[in-house]
């Protein structure tokens, strides 16, 4: 078993795993050491062979508020970490070491987790924005609390959304254009109406009714389960899906160089000045 200081990793039934996020004080922003612990996490329910279902949840009243912008020496931290892509570049000139390490904890860690061949649920409750999105939406069932809403205000950022780019298969195209220009939340009725979402439930039940089809599931054969997951991913793959995250993702940064050739940050000025004069 790893060690972790920013998840917990918990068996509460047979075969079942859950993963917490676990920095309710941060209201769960992502930094470096979160995403490898989480990813590490991951790994190990997934080599488990007693393990059938992961879920991942978050402590605190809101899921995650999207990426740690006040992260200190992120690829300094990066480095106590053992890379799970082949990208290369972390200390590269230019536009390459943002790249390579977007390449490798947004867009790497996002679709390495899709591709988990165990059926995965996510507990969502509060607020889930930006980079929250993507703790969410590589997972295969969603369980949403009545206060749960779904953010993506990058574009507020001057960047054209999120680095794991599923809200047109998420949402639906119409939705998604709505969600990504105008910043909005999107409630979680509306995104169960749309289906991003499984199920709706009181924040009260939450837990227990995640785990309740988590039971369900994890009494199904594990093979089966991994083939099935393998096929139904195939049908949205195959729908373009991977093909649409490569181009926004290249679309993304090339909005970061752009905001670095002309102000020096990479993201729109504005939004950063903003951002710094809030309150921790």
């Amino acid at each position: 078993m790893p060690t972790f200081s920013q998840i917990l990793y918990e068996t509460p039934e047979p075969n079942i795993a859950r993963i917490v996020l676990n920095r309710p004080q941060a209201r769960n922003a992502q930094d470096t050491r979160m995403l490898y612990e989480l990813n590490d996490a991951l790994d190990f329910a997934a080599q488990d062979d007693e393990i059938k279902v992961i879920i991942v949840a978050a402590n605190g009243p809101h899921f995650s508020s999207g990426h740690d912008l006040r992260e200190k020496a992120p690829r300094e931290t990066q480095k106590e970490f053992r890379t799970v892509t082949t990208w290369g570049g972390f200390d590269g000139d230019g536009a390459e070491a943002q790249f390579a390490r977007e390449q490798e904890i947004y867009l790497g860690f996002c679709e390495r987790w899709r591709n988990l061949p165990k059926p995965t649920m996510v507990e969502v409750q509060g607020r889930v924005i930006a980079g929250g999105v993507m703790l969410v939406w590589p997972f295969d069932i969603v369980i949403a609390s009545e206060d749960a809403t779904f953010q993506d205000n990058t574009v507020a950022m001057g960047i054209c959304g999120a680095e794991f780019f599923n809200h047109p298969y998420e949402l639906g195209v119409r939705k998604a254009k709505e969600m990504l220009f105008t910043s909005d939340e999107v409630s979680a009725a509306d995104a169960l109406r749309l289906g991003a979402v499984n199920h709706v439930v009181p924040r009260e039940e939450l837990e227990s009714f995640t785990l309740a089809m988590a039971r369900r599931i994890a009494a199904k054969n594990l093979f089966s389960l991994k083939i099935t997951k393998m096929a139904v991913n195939a049908a949205e793959d195959n729908a373009g899906r991977a093909s649409t995250n490569q181009t926004a993702f290249a679309l993304h940064h090339m909005l970061h160089t752009h905001f670095k050739l002309t102000s020096g940050l990479p993201i729109d000025p504005e939004f950063m000045a903003s951002f710094a004069s809030r309150k921790a």
